[in-house]
């Protein structure tokens, strides 16, 4: 089982190694991080790269496709080179799947027209603006279509995904192998729940990112 994981310079690094670390352990399933071109990527911070094994053209046909996020997303919802991968990928996929902000690529692509999605929090009404209906969720399923929310919601994504394609014991048993119990220090990982001053200086970090 071939999966794609489209990477691109500005990549949130999460986004992509969080389902990479779970669905690479479902048997026979083979990782491809894909590019414009082979070799590194920077991500975001600048700080960190990963790198491309084959090209967006040396694997059209994939199984799954799982689309990372990032503030690179921005340049890429005008990219026909991409747009065009991920349309074509989608036609043939088993599953087409998205994280963070990953889900604009799919919404500029025209695939989320008419559906349900989410994304990070500061752009699900993005999303409305190419035909879909952004839904404050940690995961969405439509169909073969499955998004997630930010960054970390990419792990329950995948996970999501391996019980689909492999059945709830598997899916429990990757989650065991990699210790995913979640027992975070402050209960301000959602927009409801962090205070205001909180919000803020989100806002104001991602607003000297982008």
């Amino acid at each position: 089982m071939d999966i794609a994981i489209p990477i691109f310079d500005r990549i949130t690094a999460l986004d992509a190694v969080g389902p990479y670390e779970v669905l690479s352990r479902l048997p026979g399933a083979t990782v491809h991080f894909l590019a414009a071109k082979p070799g590194p990527v920077r991500t975001e911070n600048r700080m960190l790269a990963l790198s491309a094994d084959a090209t967006l053209s040396e694997l059209t046909a994939p199984e799954v496709v799982v689309v990372p996020g990032g503030f690179g997303t921005r340049a890429l919802m005008s990219d026909e080179t991409m747009l065009d991968w991920l349309r074509s990928a989608h036609q043939g996929s088993r599953w087409t799947t998205s994280v963070c902000t990953g889900s604009l690529l799919l919404a500029a692509a025209g695939i989320l027209r008419g559906l349900e999605a989410t994304t990070h929090w500061l752009e699900l009404e993005t999303l409305r603006g190419y035909g879909a209906t952004p839904v404050s969720e940690r995961v969405v399923e439509q169909g073969k279509v499955i998004t997630a929310g930010g960054v970390s919601a990419g792990i329950d994504m995948a996970l999501t995904l391996a019980a689909r394609i492999a059945g709830d014991e598997l899916a429990q048993a990757i989650q065991l192998g990699i210790e995913y119990d979640p027992q975070p220090p402050f209960d301000s990982g959602s927009p409801a729940k962090a205070p205001p001053h909180v919000l803020q200086l989100v806002r104001e970090h991602r607003s000297r990112l982008a």
